[in-house]
């Protein structure tokens, strides 16, 4: 069977996964339109910044075909990939902070920036009162996130905004489910006043990730892994 016939939705993690070790670009391509999304709010959970988190995201999936063999299949592939794209923000936020230091070190002066999403916010275009309550009512819940502890902002990214079930989050931040569930209850009781303005739909909106950004991404990592030796399945042939 030619790679180009294949119905990629209809295959298992472990198909998957032999075709992503064979740098298959369809498979490429449907693993990262599957998974850009929640990947995206991973890294955006611990960077707080749309660029940073979407190299992360791109840095996490080159992490994890080098790492392909060490998937046993113990979790969900999707799993498996946002606790390396965690892993890979935790390690750029921390190369982050070190270069800061450094500069501060040089100079100490500057202006605020602010945040770099600010005006970023995902539109709905509905009506255009309805955008300027959503941009409003999106800005104060990622204001109201930002002030979280990263512990708490993370788990409640994941659980929440996500749709991650308890097990998911626990395996994909390796720690055990009755911590998800300590923390994801801290919190919603932290952003008790700010989850009162919303609704399902105003939070299944929140740090959309899709459209030529996505498609873009998409792009560069199948030419990426592509470029890359790899070995092909025999049942594909």
């Amino acid at each position: 069977m030619r790679s180009g016939e294949l119905d990629y939705a209809g295959l298992g993690d472990a198909d998957l996964v032999d075709l992503f070790k064979a740098r298959d670009s369809g498979a490429v391509r449907f693993i990262a339109e599957k998974n850009n999304q929640r990947l995206f709010r991973a890294a955006w959970a611990v960077l707080r910044d749309s660029a940073e988190a979407e190299d992360a995201v791109q840095g996490g999936y080159l992490k994890a075909i080098a790492a392909i063999d060490s998937f046993e299949g113990r979790s969900k592939l999707s799993t498996w990939l946002t606790r390396i794209v965690i892993n890979e923000a935790l390690t750029q936020r921390r190369s982050a902070r070190r270069r800061a230091t450094r500069i501060a070190d040089v100079d100490t002066g500057g202006t605020e920036q602010g945040n770099p999403d600010e005006g970023r916010l995902p539109p709905d275009l509905s009506t255009p009162e309805h955008h300027v309550a959503n941009v409003q009512l999106q800005k104060a819940l990622k204001q109201a996130l930002d002030r979280l502890p990263d512990i708490y902002r993370i788990v409640f990214v994941l659980r929440e905004i996500e749709g991650m079930t308890v097990d998911e989050t626990a395996a994909a931040l390796d720690v055990l489910p009755a911590t998800i569930k300590t923390r994801f209850f801290r919190a919603r009781h932290m952003l008790r006043a700010q989850l009162a303005s919303f609704d399902r739909t105003d939070l299944d909106g929140f740090l959309t990730f899709a459209g030529d950004a996505c498609s873009s991404l998409t792009a560069r990592l199948a030419d990426l892994i592509a470029a890359q030796p790899a070995h092909s399945p025999s049942w594909l042939h």
